[in-house]
């Protein structure tokens, strides 16, 4: 049997992550790989009960941030214990779309929350459960901007924050990526998306 492995990806609205995932889980699967790809905030009957809370219900148009992050936290403990750890046990390849990282950059560095608050509940909330490596995918806040609004489709909260917003978000990613060198790596997500899937490609092969 195969290890199973963790891989994180992370990047701000727009950056391209839902392609990059489908392409890899595919390259993967032909490759022999059981892989299994979950979402945060979701991925439980629970999670999805809090996704559809902080992205789509009205009542969260009055969510305080210090709501927000436990909210985040509260899903993320309870995917972390029922998905993660059987799945990476029993040997799958799982790839998760956002993790502790996007609470320390959209909670700390871009709503303002004290961040030794934010990383003590991360680090309760995952009890030790961390990627083996994280893909963060960087792309200039314009580009990003251009790309959600060319979609037409009606915006969630998270993406209807202003450029502003966005730009705390990728410097935020950015000094994590900084930060812990041994587990990112910084993917140059304005390339054509065949060419950044071969770069994800080089970096889980090398």
């Amino acid at each position: 049997m195969s290890a199973g492995f963790l891989l994180s990806f992370e990047g701000s609205e727009g950056c391209g992550k839902s392609t990059q995932i489908r392409l890899l889980k595919e390259r993967l699967e032909k490759s022999g790989r059981e892989v299994v790809v979950l979402r945060e905030p979701g991925g439980t009957e629970i999670g999805e009960s809090i996704r559809h809370l902080l992205q789509h219900a009205k009542e969260g148009h009055a969510m305080t941030s210090e709501t927000e992050l436990l909210l985040f936290a509260a899903s993320r403990a309870q995917i972390v214990r029922e998905k993660i750890r059987p799945l990476v046990a029993s040997g799958v390849f799982v790839i998760l779309d956002r993790f502790l990282d996007s609470t320390t950059v959209y909670q700390g560095h871009a709503r303002g929350l004290p961040l030794d608050a934010v990383n003590a509940i991360n680090r309760f909330a995952i009890g030790g459960t961390l990627p083996q490596l994280t893909l963060l995918l960087d792309l200039d806040v314009q580009a990003a901007w251009q790309r959600i609004h060319a979609t037409g489709r009606e915006l969630d909260r998270m993406e209807s924050q202003p450029p502003e917003f966005f730009e705390k978000v990728r410097q935020g990613y950015l000094s994590l990526a900084k930060a812990e060198p041994e587990r990112f790596r910084v993917v140059d997500a304005s390339q054509s998306p065949e060419m950044v899937h071969e770069h994800i490609w080089s970096l889980l092969s090398a």
